[in-house]
C-alpha cells in the first residue's frame, strides 16, 4: 500500500472542491491527540453534485477499492457512491475512507454544524470536533475505537483546561 500522502489528499480534496468533514484518527491528530492512523476518513455530503466531485477526485489518484477481490468489478462515479454509504480505497495518496453516514451521526450536515475549522496546507477544511469524534468511537464499538474513547477523553480534558 501506498504511503500516506495527507497533504496531497486534503489538497487534491481541496482542487476538486469537494465538501466535506475530516473524521477519525487524522482528525484526533489535527485536534493534538497522539493516535496513529494509516489512512484519512472523510464523512462527505451526499449530494449528487458532491458525489460527482469525490468521484472525480478519487479517480485523479487511481482509487482502488481495498480488500476487494482482484479482478471485481467496479465503477467509481456517481450512481455507484449514491448507491452505497461507506467505502474503503487504496490510492496513489494512500488509504482513503469516505464515510456518508459515520455510525453515531446522521451524517454531513449534523458534523459539519459543530465542526472546528483548520487551515490545513493551505487549505480550510472541516474537522469533526472531539465531541463528535467521541459519538462516533463510542457507537462503533469496534475494540480500536473503544481504546481511542480513552485518549479522546483525555483530550477533551485537556481543551476543557484551556
Amino acid at each position: 500500500m501506498p504511503e500516506l500522502r495527507v497533504k496531497e489528499i486534503v489538497r487534491l480534496l481541496g482542487r476538486h472542491d469537494v465538501r466535506y468533514v475530516l473524521i477519525g484518527g487524522m482528525a484526533a491528530v489535527t485536534h493534538g491527540s497522539p493516535l496513529v492512523t494509516q489512512d484519512v476518513d472523510i464523512c462527505h455530503s451526499r449530494d449528487r453534485a458532491n458525489l460527482m466531485r469525490v468521484a472525480e477526485a478519487l479517480s485523479e489518484v487511481h482509487a482502488e477499492l481495498r480488500g476487494a477481490p482482484v479482478g471485481l468489478p467496479f465503477r467509481l462515479d456517481t450512481e455507484t457512491l449514491q448507491r452505497g454509504d461507506s467505502f474503503t480505497f487504496t490510492t496513489d495518496l494512500g488509504a482513503i475512507d469516505i464515510l456518508g453516514t459515520p455510525a453515531g451521526s446522521t451524517g454531513y450536515d449534523d458534523l459539519s454544524r459543530t465542526a472546528d475549522v483548520y487551515k490545513l496546507f493551505g487549505r480550510r477544511v472541516l474537522v469533526a470536533s472531539v465531541d463528535d469524534l467521541i459519538r462516533m468511537k463510542r457507537a462503533a464499538g469496534r475494540p480500536k475505537d473503544l481504546l481511542a474513547l480513552e485518549e479522546l477523553g483525555a483530550l477533551r480534558e485537556e481543551l476543557d483546561r484551556g
